[in-house]
């Protein structure tokens, strides 16, 4: 039944959206089983169905045992989130029969969670942005299992008629965090999604890595049409499922923003009990597809889990908790920019990654105990430029992280300060740090066993300026002109010259004011 409407009668349709996001917890063993967990490292890469003990697969006369660790990261989590932690929350039961699910139920929290009433601010986009930042709340964060996985590829990529199922994954314990339906643009939901996933990498409660599914998103959208006429009408809300991505989570939502308003001009559908939908992301032809007619609550049949007790959580317990959540990322990259003078983007790089973000600040610390210590803003700004940039590059290279080098942050810290007073070069910066890669020796006396020392003699240098000048003519006048292009031929002269001992950002100084006076 269509609506008699047409896009010319309709004077506005809003976004709103709300966020429920599946973390997948890093613990040894899963949710309640020491079955091995695939979300932690050490058994990601095991073979479909070797993470399988009785519980798992759902054989009679096994019961479940919570996992401690698990239940402490999600409260970490819910802490960092603003969240008020229960004092008592409950197991349930929820119904559903998928050959993922061998017991038929998932373990999961219903009406008592662990986590409940948050909030986050963060950048927006939205012109309705109060200073340029909007809260964005968040409902609850529980803990429950996850599923396996169905899938339709043979090993080597053939295709299969029919479902395959892995068991590995179910019983991994999975933390759902919902949020209020407090977003009214993708720009919005995709900063919330990045902010979140940095969050929980830096609480270590997760790898984080989205393509193996250990954060996955799930949109559910919906819209306000205004009509000229002064009517409203509401969309139903459709939960896309499963977005590892954040260009999947902005793409869907901005596909919806136009389907909705089709679908709407076309059916006539609103918002009413029954009407919610799920949909897939295809990620090729950038659309989104029906899956199936949306449960509600009730579907579920949930009723309270008679084989786990209730999560008892008091203050002394609380307490102990707080104390191992460290400064949080969005508060780090405010200390950074507003301490070291970083770049937004700068700073991000480094708490993205827990472990640089603390290599990065050992390195400072490290500088602040040198015999001339920097200012603050100093070290911290060499120290990033340093890491971010050299030191990074030459991690991708060896496929590790920058930690990972084998340069202790006081080598790291002792560099900056030679490059700092001009005893070596800018281009003994890279040799350097490979002889330092595992060497107890220190930086100094690395440099000055392998010639890497700056040549300090102020006679020699003024002569190989002139030198220079006279062997590049063309050059020189090209320079004196204006061209600061041509500055490169003679800087090479140069340090041809002094066998590269020369320091040629100070040669490129020197340089300039000789021929521009």
């Amino acid at each position: 039944m269509t609506t008699g409407l047409t896009r010319d009668d309709i004077a506005s349709a809003r976004l709103i959206v709300g966020l429920e996001i599946h973390v997948e917890l890093s613990t040894r063993s899963k949710m309640f089983t020491r079955a091995a967990n695939p979300a932690c490292p050490e058994f990601e890469d095991a073979e479909p169905n070797t993470l399988v003990d009785p519980l798992v697969a759902a054989l009679p006369g096994t019961l479940p045992v919570m996992n401690r660790h698990a239940v402490e990261m999600s409260a970490k989590v819910g802490m960092a989130l603003g969240c008020s932690i229960a004092e008592h929350a409950k197991w349930d039961r929820k119904n559903y029969a998928y050959p993922d699910l061998p017991k038929g139920y998932q373990i999961s929290q219903y009406d008592l969670p662990l986590c409940f009433d948050g909030a986050v601010d963060i950048p927006s986009a939205s012109p309705d942005a109060d200073g340029g930042m909007r809260r964005i709340g968040i409902t609850r964060a529980h803990l429950e299992e996850d599923t396996g996985k169905l899938g339709h590829d043979l090993p080597g990529g053939g295709r299969f008629s029919g479902s395959l199922v892995d068991l590995n994954r179910a019983g991994t314990p999975l933390l759902e965090i919902v949020t209020e339906p407090d977003f009214d643009c993708p720009e919005d939901v995709v900063t919330f999604a990045r902010e979140l996933r940095t969050l929980c990498r830096f609480l270590g409660v997760t790898e984080g890595v989205m393509q193996k599914g250990h954060m996955r998103f799930e949109p559910n959208i919906n819209l306000v049409i205004d009509t000229t006429d002064g009517r409203e009408f509401r969309t139903p809300v459709i939960e896309i499922k499963n977005l590892n991505s954040f260009r999947a989570v902005e793409g869907a939502i901005r596909h919806e923003m136009e389907r909705q308003v089709d679908e709407f001009l076309e059916t006539g559908r609103v918002m009413g009990m029954g009407m919610k939908q799920t949909r897939g992301w295809d990620d090729e032809r950038l659309v989104t597809v029906l899956q199936r007619e949306k449960e509600d609550a009730h579907d579920y049949r949930y009723f309270p889990e008679p084989d786990l007790l209730p999560v008892e959580m008091d203050e002394a317990w609380k307490d102990r908790i707080r104390t191992e959540i460290p400064e949080l990322p969005i508060a780090r990259r405010a200390r950074y920019r507003d301490d070291f003078g970083l770049p937004e983007k700068d700073a991000a790089a480094l708490v993205e990654d827990r472990e640089l973000c603390l290599y990065f600040e050992r390195v400072v610390d490290a500088q602040a105990s040198l015999p001339t210590p920097p200012a603050a803003s100093a070290a911290g700004h060499e120290a990033a430029k340093l890491l971010l940039n050299q030191m990074a590059k030459r991690a991708n290279e060896q496929g590790i992280d920058v930690p990972e080098l084998g340069i202790t942050a006081n080598q790291v810290a002792d560099l900056l300060s030679l490059r700092r007073d001009g005893t070596v070069p800018a281009q003994a910066i890279d040799p350097l740090l490979e002889l330092a890669a595992g060497s107890p020796e220190p930086v100094a006396s690395l440099a000055e066993a392998n010639d890497l020392v700056a040549v300090r003699d102020e006679s020699a240098i003024e002569q190989w300026l002139a030198d220079a000048v006279v062997a590049q003519p063309q050059a020189a006048e090209d320079v004196r002109n204006g061209k600061d292009a041509a500055i490169g031929r003679l800087v090479g002269a140069v340090m041809k010259a002094s066998g590269g001992q020369a320091d040629a950002q100070d040669v490129r100084k020197r340089l300039f004011d000789l021929l521009r006076g």
